[in-house]
This record gives C-alpha cells, structure tokens and sequence, in this order.
C-alpha cells in the first residue's frame, strides 16, 4: 500500500488542499508539503493526526478491501436513529432527503 497515495486520494475525495487537511489534522501546512514532495510516509503520530482529520481510525486506513466504508461520527449515529424508524417512517426520510 502507499501510504502518501491513499493519503491523497481521501484528500481529493473530499476536496480539500493541503491547506485544508493541515488544519482539519492540526498540521503545519509544511510537514504535509515536505511529506508529499519527498514521497516520504508519515510518522505514526503524524498518520494518526491525518485519519483522525478524515474521521477514521489506523485500522480503516489499512483496510485493503477499497469497499469497506467508512463512516464519521456523525453518520454512524445518522445510520443508528435510521434503524431505530418504522419501515414506513425510513421511507419517509428517504423521500425528504432525496436530491432531485
């Protein structure tokens, strides 16, 4: 697996610059820059601050499996109150969500 390249395809997946993703993982701008430029895979702090910036743990980062997903906080507890409804309520929410 190479690490900078899976890094840079979560970045482009949410579109976000390096900028961006030095905030979001509580970077220097310059540590991402210099790790990106050098092709040089990140100190395990530095990873951790990374995954932690796009909402999953080490261990989903190294999943090979491309069709796991990963999901936030957030929509994990979206998924959880999703099936806690009514099957007729579920479609319901599906319809009001729907983008048309």
């Amino acid at each position: 697996m190479d690490i900078i390249e899976k890094i840079k395809k979560l970045q482009e997946e949410r579109g976000w610059s390096i900028y961006t993703l030095a905030l979001e993982a509580e970077l220097t701008q310059s540590t991402l820059t210099s790790m990106f430029q050098r092709n040089n895979p990140p100190k395990i702090d530095t990873l951790k601050n990374i995954c932690d910036a796009f909402g999953m743990t080490l261990a989903q980062f190294f999943m090979e499996d491309e069709e796991a997903e990963i999901l936030t906080k957030d929509e994990k507890k979206l998924v959880a109150s999703y099936r806690k409804l009514s099957v007729k309520k579920q479609r319901a929410l599906i319809e009001l969500l729907e983008i048309k």
